[in-house]
């Protein structure tokens, strides 16, 4: 198993990689879509229909990439006192169970997306004229990231492989 881990964490690395890259390019192609309304609007009194759907979509992909990417580097937000009070073996325990439970979460959004955009699929969205069902591929893509990132993560504390970061903290100091 460590030697797959090995193996395929340079390609999970870049899939995170692209993933960040791809999300600042929609966060900018968004900046500029939602400035060119804003000049649409006030300065030609002419506002374009085609930006805020746009915007939101794009605004989506950024997002749900960006959530994969930070479960992946484990720099979200969490409440980590009642962890770091408890020995060695509870705190792996506790990594396993939180790392199972958001594989789980990501596999359950990644199905359920699917289901409604073949759900919504015939429907249209009616200023940019795609299928409804485009709506929800950002959260296919993100859950099925997510869901790829936390089983990396919960391979490497099941092995043994990562590293903690109040470890990382206390090397330092």
């Amino acid at each position: 198993m460590r030697n797959f881990m090995l193996a395929i964490k340079p390609y999970l690395g870049g899939l995170s990689r692209i993933s960040l890259y791809i999300s600042g390019i929609g966060m900018i192609a968004m900046t500029l879509i939602v400035g060119w309304q804003v000049f649409g609007r006030y300065v030609l009194n002419d506002s374009p229909s085609w930006s805020e759907p746009l915007s939101l979509y794009l605004m989506s992909w950024f997002i749900m990439l960006g959530a994969a990417v930070g479960v992946r580097e484990s720099v979200h937000l969490g409440l980590d006192i009642v962890r770091y009070v408890m020995p060695p073996a509870i705190q792996k325990a506790m990594d396993l169970l939180s790392l199972g439970l958001i594989v789980l979460f990501g596999i359950g959004m990644a199905y359920y997306s699917t289901l409604l955009a073949m759900g919504t699929w015939s429907a249209t969205i009616p200023v940019l004229g795609w299928p409804g069902g485009t709506d929800f591929f950002p959260m296919i893509a993100g859950g099925a990231m997510i869901s790829l990132f936390a089983l990396e993560r919960f391979v490497d504390v099941a092995i043994g492989e990562e590293v903690a970061a109040d470890v990382l903290v206390q090397e330092a100091a």
